[in-house]
């Protein structure tokens, strides 16, 4: 299959940002800035630079407190869909029917460091099988998390999931069904998973902020390999928020899990 290809009935390829102001460990960090934009746009404008993107869209909520979030879109010309502020997977599920997407990348917008190389990996590595689901396995950093899936498991999730936890982190009722769905991970080379380079807290932010500058705040995309040379070169700054637990939301999640549908 050529580069910057993928097979038939794939496409369109969505990437779907979720996005909100009510975080409850950083609130408003989306639109926190650093080196003068906020978090959003480094999402965005790295996943610019994808091959196999064709169409970026925020899914943010219908509280007013993301309003900001629908306005900076419209002013960046950037799709916005407004959807359920706990019922994520139903958020999901009305944008990719809006976008009439085939395939949907899912992002989450606390990850300015995400890299449109593992991105594209990983739409190949669903586009070369009948896959249903494919996603980054924890052996990359925390930061760098991509799921593709196809609208039909979406729908299929939307239409079955019951759990809170389903649907509040969108693709559990996937993953956790191999008997129905066909799922694949793909891993890294070298387990980086003890690496934080998402934004959930302060100390989260002022890491990804320190990584930034490391590069002059450039308006090129540097990739991990590049950032692992960097943090390689200064050590000290993984002890930043090296306590802060990996996906702590879907535990808590899954600890207060209850039936929603």
């Amino acid at each position: 299959m050529p580069i910057g290809e993928v097979k038939e009935g794939v496409r369109p390829v969505v990437a779907i940002i979720q996005a909100r102001m009510s975080s409850t460990r950083l609130p408003g960090k989306v639109m926190k800035e650093i080196c003068g934009h906020p978090v959003l746009f480094h999402v965005v404008n790295r996943l610019r630079y994808s091959r196999l993107i064709e169409r970026i869209m925020v899914a943010t909520t219908v509280e007013p407190s993301d309003g900001v979030i629908e306005r900076w879109c419209r002013d960046n010309n950037v799709e916005c869909h407004r959807g359920s502020l706990n019922d994520v997977l139903e958020r999901y599920y009305e944008a990719a029917r809006k976008a009439g997407a085939a395939t949907i990348v899912r992002i989450t917008a606390d990850c300015p460091l995400i890299d449109p190389e593992i991105v594209d990996t990983v739409i190949e590595k669903f586009s070369t099988g009948d896959f249903d689901h494919a996603g980054t396995e924890a052996t990359y950093p925390d930061g760098l998390d991509t799921e593709v899936f196809s609208f039909r498991a979406l729908e299929k999730a939307f239409r079955e999931a019951r759990l809170a936890s389903e649907r509040e982190h969108v693709t559990p009722y996937i993953w956790k069904n191999k008997d129905i769905f066909r799922v694949v991970g793909v891993r890294n080379a070298v387990d980086l998973s003890h690496m934080r380079w998402t934004v959930d807290d302060e100390k989260d932010f002022t890491l990804v902020t320190r990584i930034f500058e490391g590069f002059k705040c450039a308006d090129r995309v540097f990739h991990m390999g590049e950032i692992l040379e960097f943090l390689g070169r200064n050590p000290e700054l993984l002890g930043i928020n090296s306590s802060t637990m990996r996906n702590e939301g879907y535990a808590k999640s899954l600890r207060e899990d209850k039936t929603v549908r």
